[in-house]
């Protein structure tokens, strides 16, 4: 239960201490990404307390997290090559689902070996 309430306490707090002008919408963009979680359903049995998801469960392993990782820094390099704010939003967003991504495996690492 408290990895659970871990992946809605971080990305409130990482928001509140970041990104507080725009703290409501960054905590919905980080906390939506617990969506990754669907992969746990490809998994039998879908879910077992004692098993490691990094590494088992398809969006949880190494490939994707480097993905995650390049997602979180290419926005940032490029938002300060755009002067459109419509891309900069895009970028920022983007920006933070890779965050949100890296958190949530971050999270789930910890639960591996804790």
């Amino acid at each position: 239960m408290l990895h659970i309430t871990l992946h809605f306490v971080i990305p409130l707090t990482v928001a509140l201490v970041f990104y507080r002008k725009r703290w409501r919408w960054t905590t919905f963009v980080l906390v939506a990404t617990m969506l990754v979680d669907l992969d746990h359903l490809l998994a039998d049995p879908i879910y077992d307390p004692g098993r490691c998801s990094i590494g088992f469960h398809p969006l949880h392993t190494w490939p994707p997290i480097l993905g995650y990782a390049a997602l979180f820094v290419i926005p940032l390099v490029l938002m300060r090559r755009v002067d459109a704010e419509d891309w900069r939003a895009r970028l920022h967003t983007l920006h933070l689902i890779g965050l949100g991504l890296l958190i949530h495996m971050a999270l789930d690492w910890g639960d591996c070996y804790l």
